[in-house]
């Protein structure tokens, strides 16, 4: 669809209509820059910032999100400086502008080195202000979309890029939506005739499922009005890589639980659980497809409540019970602050994620210790953007941690002083040695004692995780 400034101040002004004067200047602005210069569809590069200011909008992102997103390529492709936004906007819009900029080719002796300190950037840029990180997918996301123009290699280097790091970043900020937009645009490049088949087998599905799912809406909307609890319920089904990531597994369709999903919003917690209650009354419930994520959310802080049942004809159907506010973010992830937290968005973003986003202090650390720039981002896709574990801790909480993990790695993720006078851990009620491999569900507990002299140097070898061997090597004095 070919959009234009209005599409863009038309969404801009259903939120924050005091910020529509200096969305336009800095369309118009922009647009001048780019006067004379054509993406390789065809079109007037314009359109490309165009579009990335209007995914951010359709986010509600603040004025100086948008003002960044619609500047994003001008250092890169024009002649002016970070200096000249600050002049002509202000420092927020600069920096922003600046942090999505591309390292100059410059400064560097090969193109590889060039694209390793880029990737770097971007990845760390969200331990400065998660606004960077947003932009930089909003503009994937625009790229994928208009990825056919070109060439077959650049579309398969494109897509594999995306698989490897903004996908992980939209799942570790919890903007969902994008990443599954982004694995479905990547998976339509890497495996067109696999993207394909599941394409094909997805609309039938939803076609056959459709009376079903339908019928248990109406049911579920009933009963949840008769008890006067405000309610939205919606349709979902999975996307289309997620279903291949679970054929890959071995699972047959018919195994894949979650294919499809009623997403049920009420007003407030109580209530999410009153309408577990009739939902399972209604239908009959698989016990152990019961998933409390408000209780106990995942790591990027999803919250909602998840059962499977037996809906009419004997389909399995799962529902997802949240509170309006938890399916904002559990669509949107830290965005959705721009609506929950308008004004003060960024400051409780960047504070949410040092204080409870677990992958937060992993990056720090690995950033401290990777001085090559190489061995960084290894070690980030190895650790951080590599397949994870989810164990339990005593208390029920859940903690993340990479695939290969021990208990050594665990201690140290609940604190120092816990890895540090670690003698042993039990793992579901059994003594396990320190170098078992963790794997999900685990129950975790660590024994400690105070008085011990502490781990052996070869645990740091038996050790996964970057921040563990750190903390090992700093107890021994190496």
């Amino acid at each position: 669809m070919n959009i234009t400034l209005d599409n863009l101040i038309n969404v801009v002004k259903s939120y924050n209509p005091d910020e529509v004067d200096i969305v336009r200047r800095a369309y118009e602005y922009a647009s001048n820059l780019h006067e004379g210069q054509y993406r390789q569809s065809g079109e007037p590069y314009i359109m490309h910032p165009l579009n990335v200011a209007l995914i951010l909008a359709e986010m509600h992102a603040d004025r100086d999100t948008i003002c960044a997103g619609l500047l994003h390529d001008t250092l890169e492709d024009t002649n002016i400086t970070k200096e000249d936004i600050a002049h002509h906007f202000n420092q927020n819009i600069a920096v922003l502008v600046d942090g999505v900029t591309k390292l100059s080719k410059m400064n560097f002796s090969s193109k590889q080195d060039q694209n390793l300190a880029n990737t770097r950037k971007i990845i760390t840029s969200i331990t400065d202000d998660v606004r960077i990180i947003i932009i930089k997918l909003a503009d994937r996301l625009h790229n994928m979309r208009t990825l056919s123009f070109k060439s077959e290699f650049k579309q398969k280097e494109n897509s594999l890029e995306t698989i490897e790091i903004f996908v992980p970043l939209a799942y570790y900020i919890g903007a969902y939506r994008i990443k599954s937009e982004l694995e479905d645009l990547s998976l339509r490049y890497l495996k067109p005739d696999m993207y394909k088949s599941i394409e094909e087998k997805k609309e039938a599905l939803e076609e056959d499922s459709n009376v079903c799912l339908q019928e248990m809406l109406f049911t579920i909307k009933n009963i949840l009005d008769n008890k006067n609890i405000p309610n939205e319920i919606k349709v979902r089904t999975k996307n289309i890589y997620g279903i291949y990531k679970r054929l890959e597994a071995g699972h047959r369709l018919s195994d894949i639980h979650d294919l499809l999903s009623l997403k049920i919003m009420v007003d407030e917690i109580d209530n999410c659980y009153r309408t577990l209650g009739f939902i399972h009354a209604e239908y009959h419930p698989i016990n152990d497809k019961f998933k409390d994520y408000i209780c106990n959310p995942k790591t990027n802080m999803y919250r909602s409540l998840h059962t499977t049942v037996f809906g009419p004809d004997d389909r399995l159907v799962q529902t997802q019970i949240r509170t309006f506010d938890m399916d904002k973010i559990a669509s949107f992830g830290l965005t959705a602050y721009w609506d929950i937290n308008r004004g003060q968005a960024r400051d409780v973003m960047q504070d949410d994620l040092k204080e409870k986003f677990q992958f937060f202090r992993s990056l720090t650390e690995i950033n401290a210790m990777f001085g090559d720039n190489s061995e960084f981002v290894a070690q980030v896709k190895n650790e951080l953007f590599a397949d994870k574990v989810y164990v339990f801790t005593t208390r029920g909480d859940i903690v993340e941690l990479p695939k290969g993990s021990t208990p050594i790695d665990f201690a140290y993720q609940l604190h120092i002083d816990i890895g540090n006078t670690m003698v042993g851990a039990i793992v579901n009620d059994e003594y396990v040695p320190v170098d078992y491999t963790l794997k999900n569900k685990d129950r975790v507990r660590i024994i400690t004692d105070d008085l011990s002299f502490g781990h052996r140097e070869d645990w740091i070898d038996k050790a996964h995780t970057s921040y563990a061997k750190k903390k090992i090597r700093e107890f021994n004095g190496t």
